[in-house]
């Protein structure tokens, strides 16, 4: 049944982390501040995004490895890496190293498929193997099994002066309780449930059985927990945009509502083959923002999400939005802020 009478329980917020060509470390030093703020706010989880080939972050783990040098308490969250970019045997190491730097924060979120224009991608990235590489769940399985423990080689012990082991190493303890899967259909969320891990969704979902966006993402959800050994338990987190306006300038509130209206076209029917469905930008006072979450059909089964922040504002812009979320929008919700 919806949880509308519950408290959002975690709030957080999700970062593309974009920078300029020119001067890449600028950009990369304003999402690391953006995380240190999100901790000093009370946030209970910041994200990153996952970007190959742009002005954005290509190599999540390495940031938020040094976010964990730079914060003590909020959890750290990658929505999400593209499994197949990745070596599953050498990412689950780079996952369990980042966990023990941050003392067991590192909440991991990844998706399947063929990397993005794989046409013009696979010969770098695959030179020998382009054609035979499975994109598929089956990738996203072996990269759960090492991080489990499972064993990744059949030879473990001393050899000379060396002694080597037969699963990945370092190995996290509760680093597998703490993967994400990042779906947008209901296959994804079934797969995701029967394989233990927790659920992403965000602002954009396949219109499968409907063209109603919040009736789409409640079935994924409701889908999710049917096939998860915790039911209803099952941890499942909400990553809509939204831009509260509370305390930002006349600029400010006037650039927001542009940035909304010139996505809000592509949220009126399902758009190319896949039939993808996005969310509108929910951009106004905390208030009102709080009023339409609590009709929202999705929103209403979750205690727990990660509100995106838009891909092009200014870092001043980030530091009104994030604060008025934590002020404002996240009390409206029912949220007390971490100690």
């Amino acid at each position: 049944m919806p949880r509308t009478s519950e408290p959002l329980r975690k709030l957080g917020f999700l970062t593309i982390g974009l920078f300029d060509a020119a001067d890449p470390r600028r950009g990369h030093d304003s999402t690391l501040e953006i995380i240190e703020l999100g901790e000093r706010l009370g946030f209970d989880s910041a994200w990153v995004r996952h970007r190959h080939l742009q002005h954005g972050i290509s190599s999540p783990v390495a940031v938020l490895a040094a976010a964990t040098q730079r914060t003590s308490r909020i959890e750290l969250g990658t929505a999400v890496i593209p499994v197949g970019w990745e070596n599953p045997l050498r990412l689950a190491e780079d996952l369990a190293t980042v966990d023990v730097l941050s003392g067991g924060r590192l909440n991991p979120g990844v998706s399947v498929g063929p990397p993005m224009h794989y046409e013009r991608v696979k010969r770098a990235l695959y030179p020998d193997t382009a054609d035979v590489e499975d994109f598929g769940y089956e990738r996203v399985r072996r990269l759960l099994d090492f991080v489990r423990g499972e064993a990744a080689t059949d030879f473990s012990g001393v050899e000379g002066f060396e002694v080597f082991s037969d699963r990945v190493q370092p190995h996290s303890e509760g680093l597998g309780r703490r993967m994400w899967y990042g779906g947008a259909s209901l296959r994804s969320a079934r797969w995701a449930g029967e394989n233990g891990m927790n659920f992403l969704t965000s602002s954009v979902v396949k219109a499968e059985e409907s063209e109603d966006f919040a009736e789409i993402q409640r079935s994924h959800v409701r889908e999710f927990r049917s096939h998860h050994p915790d039911g209803d338990r099952a941890r499942v987190s909400q990553g809509l945009v939204v831009i509260p306006t509370d305390s930002a300038s006349p600029e400010q509130r006037a650039r927001y509502e542009a940035y909304a209206e010139k996505r809000l076209p592509r949220t009126a029917t399902p758009q190319g083959p896949a039939r993808l469905l996005f969310a509108p930008d929910l951009v106004g006072p905390a208030r009102e923002i709080a009023d339409r979450l609590h009709a929202h059909a999705g929103f209403q089964e979750v205690d727990e999400v990660a509100f995106a922040l838009p891909f092009t504002f200014e870092h001043e812009d980030y530091v009104q939005i994030l604060t008025d979320i934590a002020a404002e929008l996240g009390p409206a919700l029912g949220w007390k802020p971490a100690p």
